[in-house]
């Protein structure tokens, strides 16, 4: 039987390599919604420049919604074989895909072909995406001591905003150094390519890494899942997957409708362009990073349930005044940068509440033998699906009425109706112990 989590030591070198991947992951997913208005020029016809972006954003969605499958491919690999050469496989998906965009031929040059390998590509990085960070939260979760494993995968839940920020940090840096028209004909193209270097690095660190206790343990004995999905979605297990789905897409519309559209709003409701609406979200991004640690250690102690469900409440509540005052504060030409960063940053401070303890409610919630898959399936249908579509519905909404209204509709509407749902049916797991005997997948009809 377990009966304690690894040396601090150990367990620093854990975190830091999950952090590092996934921070690698996230910057290689989101560095193409922060180019999507410039990959709309190059990648579709010029002739209609709004059809083209929302094609882009389309396009962006992809990514989103083929996550699930991912998680379910990804999912039963690593409760299968392992949780560590399972995101080494993901990872290395990720960058190679990233990289390869950034050497596709425009429309210019081959037409419709290009839009079509950029699909292509999305594709792949939703995939992967879609493995890697169940695992992630898997793996990281399953070296912690009961009693700090909020604290601990607070760091990790950092990893999707730092991401953001190294994507903006990149573009704005590169833009900056050759100047709008190189950068626009054929400078875009470096942050992608730069993902091969990040990746080598990454991949390395991740190498030095073992078998979680936990799974080393259940292989030992086998008692390692034979058949996840069957163990995971044809089981009473299949409750506590769609409790988590609803719980996680209320978060995944948070995180999206206040850290994600806070950009596209900046560029595309206010105009602003890329380095000024890039510094102040990446400025309000760095603030509110430290949150998510103190967050999720704060749930160690109250719980994960109330900080996770008032993220959802404050966020459908103020979100309309919020967006409205934005609008007042960040015009083209006269910014109060000052005002415009402390509303992206409670934006952000948002997310911090929703996302800080979720990656330990997950872990928590389901047993060892099908964790992956049980994390990973309700984590991308939460963010990949709910999340996800986030920009294409409020990009979409706001291009046909131009009211900001309209846009916000869904962004409060789903966090309010996952909220209500989650006061019933999400449980307190924060006193929960991982580090026992592995407990057997519930029978179909049983109870946990």
């Amino acid at each position: 039987m377990v009966t304690q989590a690894v040396s601090q030591r150990y367990l620093r070198l854990v975190l830091v390599a999950s952090a590092v991947g996934t921070v690698i992951e996230w910057y290689d997913f989101y560095i193409f919604g922060s180019l999507a208005r410039v990959l709309s020029q190059q990648f579709f016809s010029k002739a209609n420049p709004v059809a083209a972006f929302l094609e882009t954003v389309a396009l962006f969605t992809i990514g989103f919604l083929i996550r699930p499958l991912g998680a379910l491919i990804f999912g039963r690999i690593g409760d299968v074989i392992g949780r560590k050469y399972t995101f080494l496989i993901t990872l290395t998906g990720m960058g190679l895909s990233t990289a390869l965009i950034g050497f596709i031929p425009t429309y210019a040059q081959i037409g419709l072909l290009a839009a079509m390998l950029l699909f292509g590509l999305r594709l792949i990085q939703g995939l992967t995406l879609g493995g890697e960070y169940g695992g992630a939260i898997t793996y990281v979760a399953e070296h912690t001591p009961d009693k700090r494993r909020g604290y601990y995968t607070g760091y990790l839940q950092t990893s999707p905003t730092i991401g953001l920020l190294l994507s903006l940090i990149v573009v704005v840096g590169t833009r900056l150094a050759l100047g709008d028209q190189a950068f626009n004909a054929w400078g875009w193209r470096i942050p992608f390519v730069l993902s091969l270097v990040l990746v080598v690095i990454s991949f390395y660190i991740r190498l030095r890494l073992q078998e979680t206790p936990i799974f080393t343990e259940m292989k030992a004995k086998r008692q390692t899942a034979t058949n996840p999905w069957r163990e995971a979605f044809l089981s009473a297990n299949i409750k506590y997957v769609l409790i988590a789905a609803v719980v996680v897409i209320g978060q995944g519309v948070v995180w999206y409708s206040s850290q994600f559209w806070a950009l596209f709003f900046l560029q595309t409701v206010q105009k602003l362009d890329v380095v000024t609406s890039s510094t102040i979200v990446g400025i309000a991004l760095l603030l509110a990073a430290p949150f998510f640690v103190i967050l999720g250690s704060l749930s160690d102690r109250i719980g994960r349930k109330p900080i996770i469900l008032g993220g959802m409440a404050l966020a459908a509540i103020t979100y309309f005044p919020i967006y409205s005052a934005l609008g007042r504060v960040a015009l083209p030409g006269n910014v109060n940068y000052p005002l415009a960063v402390f509303l992206v940053w409670i934006l952000v401070l948002y997310v911090a509440m929703v996302y800080g303890p979720i990656a330990a409610f997950l872990a928590e919630y389901f047993p060892a033998r099908i964790r992956y898959t049980s994390v990973s399936v309700p984590y991308h249908i939460g963010n990949g699906w709910g999340g996800g579509l986030v920009p294409f519905i409020t990009s979409a909404a706001y291009a046909h009425t131009h009211s900001l209204g309209s846009a916000l509709v869904y962004p409060i509407v789903v966090p309010a109706v996952a909220f209500v749902i989650s006061l019933f049916l999400m449980p307190q797991t924060h006193m929960r112990t991982m580090w026992a005997k592995p407990a057997p997948a519930p029978a179909m009809g049983g109870e946990r």
